[in-house]
């Protein structure tokens, strides 16, 4: 992961791909999306129950940022 100051950096690195927009996110979405039960609850005893649940909440606040799939989408079988 790099931290850039803007948006602007970001675009003027010299790693920087075109096609690869989607993946550029401010800090305090990644913060929001990160801090969701996907990830704080994995010490309770029902996690893997609620496991599908979680990873629907995990998938809506990526909408929430405007981030879409596929390049935000979860790993599939």
């Amino acid at each position: 992961m790099n931290l850039f100051r803007s948006e602007e950096h970001v675009r003027n690195w010299s790693g920087f791909k075109a096609g690869t927009e989607e993946g550029i996110v401010a800090l305090s979405d990644l913060v929001d999306v990160f801090s969701g039960s996907l990830f704080t609850r994995r010490l309770d005893p029902d996690y893997v129950s609620n496991y599908q649940k979680y990873i629907g909440e995990f998938i809506a606040a990526i909408g929430e940022i405007g981030k879409a799939r596929p390049f935000w989408s979860p790993p599939g079988p």
